[in-house]
This record gives structure tokens, C-alpha cells and sequence, in this order.
């Protein structure tokens, strides 16, 4: 969650943020609803779209605000990101699941707060091992890039 991160950045790793909940949450929340993978599967994909889209916004957002009042990426900061970014999701998320899945709005909320219940730490998770990882892996690839006699400008 460092400001510095380029829109296409963000793209880059709300797109690896979604495949990998894709890959985790469609078997878990098939197997959850007693519902077939297929039909699942679309509630998933679809929820991931719209989350795709919230997440560039949301974290573009987040990263101009904390910038804004000098706020560092401490675990309290972490975790009320995690938070803001889960209940946006929520209000965007449970009307297109009941509709979908044929079941009212209050099933469709107890099945998106099991989801939260998975999904609040892995957003916490993953956009910590992304941070983390995010330096050690351009500096590998700049160094790649310059062996081979090249820049990022160039590529």
C-alpha cells in the first residue's frame, strides 16, 4: 500500500488479488451453499469483476488520503483498510448474489459475511506479502533488465 504505486500497478495486483480468490473461494463457497460449482462459479467471477473495479478505485483512494494526512502503513491502519475495503464490497456485492441465486437479501448477506469472514484476512495477507515482496522483486527484475541492456522505459 505504498503511494507511490503507478495505476497500472494497481491494476497488476488487484488482478492477482482476484485470480487468486477466484482459485480459493469457488470450490469453498460451492461446497458452503451445497450449490453447483457453475452456478458458484458465476456468483464468484462476478463478485471478483466488481471487486476488481473497487479495489483500483478504493486503493487509490486510500493511498491519496493517507498521503494526504501523513498516515503510515501500521497494523491498525492495515486493518481498517481491510475493513472499509470488505464493506464496500458488501453494499455492492449482496444485492447481485440474491438476485442471481434466486435467495433473498438476508441469505445472500449471512453468505457474504461467511465470505467476509474468509476474505477479511486474506485482503489483509495479501496486500501485506505484496508489500513486502513488491521491492525485492523490482530490484530482481531491474537488475534482469539492465543485464540484458535494458530499462524500463524501453520495455
Amino acid at each position: 500500500m505504498q503511494a507511490d504505486k503507478s495505476l497500472r500497478e494497481r491494476i497488476f495486483q488487484a488482478l492477482g488479488f482476484e485470480i487468486l480468490a477466484i482459485v480459493l473461494s469457488t470450490p469453498l463457497l460451492a461446497w458452503a451453499m451445497a450449490t453447483e460449482w457453475h452456478a458458484m462459479g458465476v456468483v464468484t467471477v462476478a463478485t471478483c469483476l466488481f471487486a476488481l473495479i473497487w479495489n483500483v478505485l478504493f486503493n487509490r483512494a486510500f493511498d491519496q488520503l493517507r498521503r494526504r494526512w501523513g498516515i503510515g502503513l501500521s497494523v491498525p491502519v492495515r486493518l481498517t483498510h481491510a475493513m472499509l475495503f470488505e464493506g464496500g464490497l458488501i453494499v455492492i456485492c449482496v444485492p447481485f448474489a440474491a438476485w442471481w441465486l434466486d435467495i433473498g437479501l438476508l441469505a445472500a448477506l449471512l453468505m457474504d459475511i461467511g465470505l467476509l469472514l474468509f476474505f477479511l484476512p486474506y485482503t489483509y495477507l495479501y496486500n501485506w506479502a505484496y508489500d513486502t515482496l513488491r521491492e525485492p522483486v523490482q530490484r530482481w527484475y531491474h537488475r534482469r533488465l539492465a543485464r540484458r541492456g535494458l530499462t524500463r522505459h524501453t520495455c
